[in-house]
């Protein structure tokens, strides 16, 4: 990564952080935070708009849905705090993506390699359901992260992930017509080197429920790795 790159990487996530377009959701982090759950009870919580994790540029970009209200919001890193952040961060090491098992606070040694994570939604929402405009609000911080990643390939963990970079895609003109609907394992072509990827979000919904498996989840990012053009040795034991 070049000075500059990681300069304006670092301006872009100090910018998601003090974000304040979506005043419900900004509300809605700060009173989780104020309330706690009893289990986070001598936890500071974070609060506050979720950046982005790892670096840029990066060949692979995984995007999920929002920051979940006493994981992400607590913890301050995407995917950080909760099971469906178990589920994906041991998925990321098996496949070579990530220096160790798990994410356990931002302060931990844990590295990507090669990806980086966003979301679709920076904020924790009521429900987990952000409303339309407060994803428009959002869609301008992807637009960044897309410019500084430069990804080769687009993981998007559910629906709503899927259909904000296809929103992106045809800001871009990189696409026209009827969105392509979500599939797991469906791929979508954005451009000569870019490629979109569908994957069930791992929530704890998909994965009591075995929608989404762990080698369902395995074989995502092994293609991730292929389109990407990685050849990347995998820990799976």
């Amino acid at each position: 990564m070049s000075r500059s790159t990681t300069s304006a990487w670092r301006r872009l996530n100090q910018a998601i952080e003090t974000c304040d377009r979506c005043p419900r959701l900004i509300a809605y982090c700060k009173s989780v935070g104020a309330a706690k759950r009893r289990a986070y009870q001598d936890d500071a919580y974070w609060a506050r708009p979720v950046s982005n994790f790892g670096a840029a540029p990066a060949e692979i970009l995984i995007v999920g849905l929002a920051p979940g209200a006493h994981g992400a919001n607590r913890t301050g890193r995407m995917f950080t705090g909760d099971q469906s952040g178990v589920w994906l961060y041991r998925a990321l090491h098996r496949a070579g993506l990530a220096t160790q098992v798990g994410s356990h606070s931002r302060q931990d040694e844990l590295q990507l390699v090669h990806c980086a994570i966003t979301s679709a939604c920076h904020c924790a929402p009521p429900e987990n359901k952000p409303l339309r405009q407060e994803l428009a609000n959002c869609q301008p911080w992807f637009g960044e992260t897309m410019a500084l990643v430069q990804p080769r390939v687009i993981v998007a963990l559910g629906q709503i992930a899927w259909n904000a970079i296809l929103a992106y895609a045809v800001e871009q003109n990189w696409t026209s017509g009827p969105r392509p609907p979500f599939g797991h394992g469906r791929i979508q072509r954005l451009a000569e080197q870019l490629a979109l990827l569908g994957c069930y979000h791992p929530s704890q919904q998909n994965t009591f429920t075995g929608r989404l498996t762990e080698a369902m989840l395995d074989k995502i990012m092994e293609r991730a790795n292929r389109m990407a053009g990685l050849r990347r040795k995998s820990n799976i034991v």
